[in-house]
C-alpha cells in the first residue's frame, strides 16, 4: 500500500478525517491540560509557557483539527496526510532502533485499540533482532498492577486491561528496570502517559495520539517525543492491519506473518 492508498483507507475507516472525538472534547482537553490536570498532563514537562492560542495552533499544525476558532461543537477531523508523514518518521525511527539491535520498550493506555498494534510491532523488531525490554510483572498500581502482555506493558485491574492517561505507570516500570540494575530502553514506543513520562525522563520515545490529547504533541514540539502519529487510538483493532503492515514494511522489518514464527515475543 502507498502512501496515498494508506490515507484514503485511514479516512474510511475514520482512523483519520471525520474522527469520533467530537471538537468540544478536543478544546476542554487543551484547557485541563495548561491547568495541570492529571488525566491530560501525560507526564510532560513543559519547559515553555503555553497559552491556549499556542496549544490550539499547535494541534491543528500536527493533527490538522479545525483552524476555525468560532467552531466549538460536533464533528472534528485528523488529517490523513498528517498522519502518514507521521507514521513514515515513525517506521524510519523504529527500523533504525531494531535494526542496530537496540533495547525497545512497549506500552500502551488504550489496551482495547493499540495493544495489537504495539504488539506486531514488539515480535517484528525482536525477529529483527531487538531486543524487547522484558519489565518484571505485578507492580502495583491503583487496584491493580503492571503486566507485560506480547511484549508490551499494560495497567491491569478487576481482570481486566485498563485504559489509562496517567504517567506513574511509567514510572514505576522505569523505577523497576533500575532497581534491578537493568539498562534503561534506548527507546520507547508508547502512547497516553507511558509516553509523555518516558519522554520527560529523558528516554528517546515514539508514539501515537489522538487529537484530544494535546499532551504528546506539545512534548514533541519541546523536541522531547521524537514522533507523535495523529490518529483515533480507540478503534476497532482489526482496522489498524493496514498501518501495521505500512510501518513495518517502510522500517525495513518482517512482516507481521513472518515475524509471528519467531517465539522470542509472547
Amino acid at each position: 500500500m502507498n502512501p496515498t492508498e494508506l490515507a484514503e483507507y485511514l479516512d474510511s475507516v475514520r482512523i483519520t478525517g471525520q474522527v469520533a472525538t467530537p471538537r468540544q472534547d478536543n478544546l476542554r482537553h487543551m484547557r485541563l491540560f495548561l491547568e495541570g490536570d492529571e488525566n491530560l498532563e501525560f507526564g510532560v514537562t513543559r519547559t515553555r509557557n503555553w497559552t491556549f492560542d499556542d496549544v490550539f495552533d499547535l494541534m491543528h499544525q500536527r493533527t490538522g483539527t479545525s483552524a476555525d476558532r468560532g467552531h466549538t461543537q460536533g464533528q472534528d477531523t485528523i488529517d490523513a496526510g498528517k498522519c502518514v508523514a507521521a507514521l513514515d518518521r515513525f517506521a524510519d525511527r523504529l527500523g533504525a532502533s531494531a535494526l542496530r539491535s537496540e533495547r525497545i520498550l512497549f506500552a500502551t493506555g488504550h489496551p482495547a485499540g493499540l495493544l495489537p498494534v504495539h504488539a506486531a510491532f514488539a515480535r517484528s523488531a525482536a525477529a529483527a533482532g531487538a531486543t524487547v525490554v522484558d519489565v518484571p510483572e505485578g507492580r502495583r498500581f491503583g487496584a491493580g498492577d503492571i503486566r507485560q502482555v506480547f511484549g508490551v506493558l499494560v495497567w491491569h485491574q478487576h481482570g481486566g486491561l485498563m485504559h489509562t492517561h496517567l504517567p506513574e505507570p511509567m514510572r514505576l516500570s522505569l523505577d523497576t528496570l533500575a532497581s534491578q540494575g537493568d539498562a534503561m530502553p534506548d527507546l520507547v514506543v508508547a502512547d497516553h502517559g507511558w509516553a509523555g513520562q518516558a519522554a520527560s525522563s529523558g528516554l528517546p520515545t515514539i508514539g501515537f495520539a489522538d487529537c484530544n490529547d494535546p499532551g504528546l504533541f506539545v512534548s514533541e514540539a519541546q523536541g522531547q517525543v521524537e514522533v507523535a502519529v495523529p490518529l483515533d487510538d480507540n478503534v476497532c483493532p482489526g482496522l489498524y492491519g493496514p498501518l501495521i503492515d505500512y510501518v513495518l514494511d517502510r522500517a525495513g522489518l518482517p512482516p507481521v506473518e513472518a515475524a509471528t514464527a519467531d517465539r522470542s515475543v509472547s
